[in-house]
């Protein structure tokens, strides 16, 4: 037979031990969140023209694009047509601003 915490004689003492305080728990939940997150890719300047050649294109056709975009530790698409093209970012039909920094494609549909 297999002794469990009801057999006699057991240090039952140290059985609460197995409890995790809340914070605990959520710390070990952010861990695992940070172990998952990747990491922004670092384009070459012929990719950087590349996507500044189908963004201008997208926005003089008025064509449909999908973005897809780094944020917050993860990779993130966004569809729309292209209202305005700044320096620093771009902005979509549905007010989505997305920094051009972040930018890693672009999808002309």
């Amino acid at each position: 037979m297999k002794p469990n915490k009801l057999t006699p004689g057991l240090n039952l003492m140290w059985e609460s031990t197995r409890m995790m305080l809340p914070e605990h728990k959520q710390r070990i939940r952010e861990h695992q969140k940070e172990l998952l997150k990747k990491t922004k890719p670092i384009l070459d300047e012929q990719q950087k023209l590349d996507i500044g050649f189908k963004l201008q294109c997208a926005l003089h056709n008025d064509l449909t694009v999908e973005v897809k975009h780094f944020d917050n530790g993860d990779y993130l698409t966004a569809k729309g047509k292209l209202v305005k093209i700044d320096t620093s970012k771009i902005k979509l039909n549905d007010g989505k601003e997305i920094k051009l920094d972040n930018v890693l494609d672009v999808y002309i549909d």
